[in-house]
């Protein structure tokens, strides 16, 4: 049971391989592919209060590890339900998508039980491969010419990454002599004052900044984010978030607040990331650009929790993931939706979709208004306790500069919804969503408006989970 949703994947990664030596239709292939998602869903739930090691203590799976991968599942779902058609990637290697899908979620699953330093860096590749086939597997007729561009520079930015969280690794085994994350973290904690144990630090955390697309390894989300299919950007934009998260939080709560160093750090990549996504967002016209960097703005606001080195901040840097990766899914879930055939959406294709769609303009209004961080919505509570727990440890500064960029956000979220409820629909045709689009979209306003108006649940569970790794 310990060990239940990677089993479970890897036979749905097996199922789905002997699927593609077949002839199976695509309806078959996405009915499969999304039964063997809510297995694995399910398989995470049965396992949830699972404890115990595995491979020689370098696998740990607690409550913290079994809560985040039961997220991830939920996520891939998701992906899974409003993506089921796959527009713009060729029906013939459906089931190859699923598969590496598939693989890249197990790796996701195996990093956030990982414990030591090899086992977080086999499984972070897992992961990060997978997604790197998945990015140009888009249909080339002449219309996409940019997802080999895209998927080579995934590639070299991910591979250039992983190369400083390598290094950074051999130096915390040079200094502590182990690659155990507990042991090496115990004795770098002693180390604060050389130099080479703050580079070794902040080398490894490179790996996880890049995943959550954190100043300055961010700059492979825009051209990714345009370049790769709706459903793919959707999967990149929520789905690993997670996990980084999740081993963020993990290392981080083992340094304690004598790093100095590390915090000064992350202090200037949340401010920056803040202001250079937000920036960066106000011009754009492609609504998948806008939305990369915003979430550039957002893993800035994450790094506000982490920074306080507190339970506290923890559970609220749980909470507001959870809650952008639900508000990022419902802007998807609707660009999947309005894209015909699955090109890229413009901000202006949007003119008028309250006419054209109802449903799919309110999920879309509901989406930006959270991520503007405006009430009754999880993106409002989130941004607010984070706030407040800088400002309690007394990051005054950075709490002014945090606001600051909410009231950015706010314009060019807000932008879009403007073009979406006033602007005339000109000739644009009638969005039609399926039944299970539709019952994916009320589902996750559900959830956004839930989270929003009932926080404190939510973050004394969030508390009990990395209470279990403190």
């Amino acid at each position: 049971m310990q060990f239940l949703p990677e089993l479970t994947l890897l036979g749905a990664g097996l199922i789905i391989f002997i699927v593609s030596l077949g002839k199976a239709t695509g309806d078959t292939t996405r009915n499969i592919a999304i039964g063997l998602g809510a297995a694995i869903f399910g398989a995470t739930l049965l396992s949830s209060c699972q404890t115990g090691k595995l491979f020689f203590d370098t696998y740990q799976v607690d409550l913290f590890s079994q809560v985040f991968k039961a997220l991830i599942a939920g996520a891939m779902l998701i992906v899974l339900l409003f993506g089921n058609k796959l527009k713009a990637i060729p029906q013939k290697v459906h089931p190859e998508y699923y598969l590496f899908m598939f693989m890249s979620v197990l790796g996701l699953m195996m990093l956030v039980s990982s414990v030591e330093l090899l086992a977080i860096f086999v499984s972070l590749e897992l992961s990060s491969f997978a997604v790197y086939i998945m990015v140009p597997m888009r249909d080339d007729e002449g219309k996409f010419r940019f997802q080999m561009e895209a998927g080579i520079k995934y590639l070299l930015f991910g591979v250039t990454a992983t190369g400083f969280m390598l290094f950074g690794m051999s130096y915390m085994y040079g200094l502590t002599g182990s690659t155990e994350l507990s042991v090496v973290i115990t004795k770098l904690s002693t180390m604060w004052n050389n130099p080479a144990a703050v580079i070794a630090m902040m080398m490894v955390l490179a790996g996880f900044f890049y995943k959550l697309a954190i100043f300055p390894f961010h700059f492979w989300v825009p051209d990714v984010y345009e370049g790769a299919s709706n459903e793919t950007t959707a999967f990149i934009a929520s789905v690993p978030k997670l996990a980084a998260v999740a081993l963020l939080i993990r290392l981080v709560s083992l340094i304690s607040g004598e790093g100095q160093a590390i915090l000064n750090i992350l202090m200037i990549c949340a401010v920056v990331s803040m202001f250079y996504g937000n920036l960066s967002a106000l011009v754009q016209k492609d609504i998948k650009r806008m939305l990369g960097f915003s979430g550039i703005a957002h893993a800035g606001f994450v790094l506000l929790g982490i920074l306080t080195f507190q339970i506290t901040g923890f559970a609220n840097a749980m909470y507001y993931i959870i809650g952008y990766v639900l508000m990022n899914l419902a802007c998807f879930l609707v660009i999947c939706t309005v894209s015909k055939n699955g090109e890229n959406v413009m901000i202006e294709d949007l003119s008028g979709l309250h006419k054209r769609s109802p449903i799919m303009a309110f999920t879309l209004a509901v989406g930006l208004f959270a991520l503007a961080g405006i009430p009754p919505f999880v993106g409002f509570m989130g941004k607010f306790m984070l706030l407040a727990g800088a400002l309690k440890e007394g990051y005054m500064l950075i709490v002014i500069l945090a606001a600051i960029n909410t009231a950015i956000a706010i314009y060019y979220y807000l932008s879009v919804i403007r073009v979406t409820y006033t602007a005339d629909p000109e000739e644009r045709s009638i969005v039609t969503p399926s039944m299970l689009t539709n019952a994916t979209s009320v589902f996750l306003l559900t959830i956004i408006v839930i989270m929003g108006v009932l926080p404190q649940r939510f973050v004394d569970y969030a508390s009990t989970v990395v209470q279990t790794i403190m």
